[in-house]
């Protein structure tokens, strides 16, 4: 499976927004040249991820962006879901978006081996991403959230 830039970009944003949490607003121009993304790409990124309630934005002198929540409560799998959608790498295994196979032969069975293998790869991606808080993730840590 395979996270699309749009995702690098916004982990590598929080990471910065997650340091300053509670400290100081960042303008976009600011995180963009720190991390080296395109501040065109970033602000269509960061009003995502405004929409779904994980920043806050102030505009004009001053403003900028800021975590709403704390870091310690926002995981990877959140993040990505948001940008990415399901982690799921087939629709029939997906808890967020399920999608029943139209033209698979097994879809009608109990054992479907490609379900079967695919609950697996999609279970240990999000039992690794959503145990990932953003406060983890900008530390460098290598402990999951319990």
């Amino acid at each position: 499976m395979r996270f699309s830039k749009k995702s690098e970009y916004a982990l590598r944003a929080l990471i910065e927004l997650t340091e300053q949490y509670n400290r100081k607003l960042l303008q976009r121009h600011e995180i963009g040249r720190r991390q080296n993304i395109p501040v065109e790409f970033l602000e269509q990124i960061l009003l995502t991820l405004k929409n779904a309630g994980l920043l806050a934005s102030r505009r004009g002198v001053g403003g900028g962006y800021s975590l709403l929540k704390s870091p310690d409560s926002i995981t990877l799998g959140q993040v990505i879901r948001i940008l990415d959608g399901p982690l799921a790498p087939i629709g029939c295994v997906s808890k967020t978006a399920y999608q029943k196979c139209k033209d698979c032969p097994h879809a009608d069975t109990r054992n479907c081996p490609i379900q079967h293998v695919m609950l697996g790869v999609r279970n240990a991606i999000a039992d690794i991403l959503d145990n990932y808080t953003l406060s983890d993730f900008a530390a460098g840590s290598g402990k999951r959230a319990s």
